[in-house]
């Protein structure tokens, strides 16, 4: 087999990729709602073609061959080639029909999910979410190979080689770091302003200031595009095609501003992937927490700085007509950091969101263990927001059915989103080594920072995987100490403590 022939299979699986990432864009930005069951049989039909490439007699044959000849492969037919394999060894095993099963079965939970979320109601959602569990554990039993538990196999396809064991120890010592945090605020702390959070600024408004933002974060819109949603993310379609997407609050402008700012950094990465890989696995993120450290770093890292605002809060004033002109900066900047508990975890504060992801960690262990009953979940949900954070969810809507992940069958993707937060902070202290970041977002120039990232993380997609790339980028392993340093620094200067 010549290598043209293997890419150029990897480029027809790529393509209906393509053509499944629209059909998914649509369907959560501007389907009509009777049209689920047809999306779904036509996303079923192309995903079966596109699985039937992904375990069929080339993909075998490539994987055969050029294992025995990888003198034969570029750097990217290599680095293409690890990606197929590790794919090809877990999947090759499951029945295609399983597969149409499930994917048919998660366009359908979709939907069920979104009526649930409409009447705030999860026995609405309740037989989607058994099925979706039920076909994961089904899943399972051909994916996993030498992982301890069950919860392992999932953790291990968002981020390679994570385990609940590292995952248990990493959490621990973070919940601990916070809570030290949070008791000398509570203690000590001098709570900031926060009356004027919402005042009304009108969604027009909060879209003109914020859509600049992401321009100057990197974002090239001549190859992106930003629409309304109600869960916002971004999808990759390819490298000329990436798009956006964000729900906005006029009462409530900080939502709609940082939940974008988070949404580009996923643009900025799939934009930045080094052309070389298109139409390869390798053109994407390196796991789940990688991507979501680019767009952590945006969101909870840039955009925690008082340089950043002192750059960006004239330009608000502007946008917003004088809806804030009687805020000092002090005030402002300040009161975007407070720290309080929150129900929802995509409109928490950088402090407490971990307490987040740690409770939808113990609950999908709890799931995967077979030590809960789905009938269960929301009693479950909700206890364990009265003990950790000391709030309680009213209905399901700001409870149990908050997040479309689990509507998706993305059990074990929660972690990496605290894996993100993690590594944010160890790029963001490897970066300032070589950068004077608070001096560049003071300027009207923020390339250097995008260019450091592009650089040392988006560049080399998939072809690195996540631990090697933190420990090229940073010098060291992770470290999540790294993440309590940068919390400690930011919440103990805008609460006016002194260590």
């Amino acid at each position: 087999m010549k290598e043209q022939e293997f890419l150029t299979e990897l480029k027809e699986m790529d393509m209906l990729q393509q053509a499944l990432a629209i059909l998914e864009w649509d369907a959560q930005t501007g389907m009509p709602a009777e049209a689920s069951n047809a999306r779904a049989e036509v996303s079923s039909y192309l995903y079966g073609k596109y699985f039937s490439k992904k375990i069929g007699p080339k993909m075998s044959e490539a994987i055969e061959y050029f294992s025995q000849h990888p003198e034969k492969l570029s750097e990217v037919g290599k680095a293409a080639l690890t990606l197929v394999k590790e794919e090809y060894e877990r999947e090759q095993a499951v029945p295609n029909e399983l597969m149409v099963e499930y994917s048919k079965a998660t366009a359908n939970a979709h939907h069920a999910w979104q009526k649930a979320r409409q009447a705030k109601d999860f026995s609405l959602f309740y037989d989607a979410l058994k099925n979706n569990i039920r076909l994961t554990k089904e899943l399972i039993s051909y994916w996993k190979k030498d992982e301890q538990t069950d919860y392992d196999v999932l953790l291990n396809i968002y981020e390679p080689n994570m385990t609940t064991e590292t995952l248990d120890d990493v959490f621990s010592t973070v919940r601990d770091g916070i809570m030290a945090i949070y008791q000398k605020i509570e203690n000590y702390g001098i709570k900031p302003r926060t009356d004027f959070l919402h005042r009304k600024v009108a969604k027009e408004q909060q879209q003109k200031f914020v859509t600049k933002v992401v321009e100057d974060l990197g974002f090239d819109l001549s190859r992106g595009r930003i629409d309304d949603t109600i869960h916002p993310f971004a999808t990759g379609i390819n490298h000329q095609d990436v798009r956006l997407t964000n729900r906005w609050n006029e009462t409530d402008f900080s939502m709609g501003i940082f939940g974008l700012i988070h949404e580009a950094g996923h643009g900025v990465y799939e934009q930045n992937i080094a052309e070389k890989f298109e139409y390869t696995p390798v053109h994407e993120g390196a796991s789940m927490g990688i991507h979501e450290s680019q767009s952590l770093f945006n969101e909870l890292v840039i955009a925690s700085r008082k340089s950043f605002w002192q750059k960006q809060y004239p330009f608000l004033q502007e946008c917003v007509d004088g809806t804030f002109a009687d805020i000092s900066f002090t005030d402002f900047y300040a009161s975007l950091q407070q720290t309080q508990a929150s129900l929802i975890r995509i409109e928490a504060d950088s402090l407490t969101y971990i307490l987040h992801i740690i409770i939808r960690y113990e609950i999908e262990k709890m799931i995967f263990n077979e030590e809960v009953k789905v009938e269960d979940l929301p009693q479950l949900w909700n206890d364990k927001y009265e003990k950790y954070l000391g709030v309680r969810p009213a209905n399901d809507l700001e409870g149990i059915l908050q997040d479309v992940h689990w509507s998706a069958a993305e059990f074990g993707y929660f972690p990496s989103y605290a894996l993100g937060y993690m590594y944010a902070c160890q790029l963001y202290y490897a970066m300032k080594k070589e950068l004077d970041v608070d001096q560049i977002l003071k300027s009207d120039d923020y390339s250097a920072i995008q260019k450091w990232l592009s650089q040392n993380i988006h560049q080399y997609g998939a072809s690195k995987k996540p631990n090697q790339l933190i420990y090229d980028a940073s010098g060291e392993a992770l470290n999540p100490q790294y993440l309590l340093d940068y919390l400690q620094e930011i919440y103990f200067a805008v609460y006016q403590i002194s260590e």
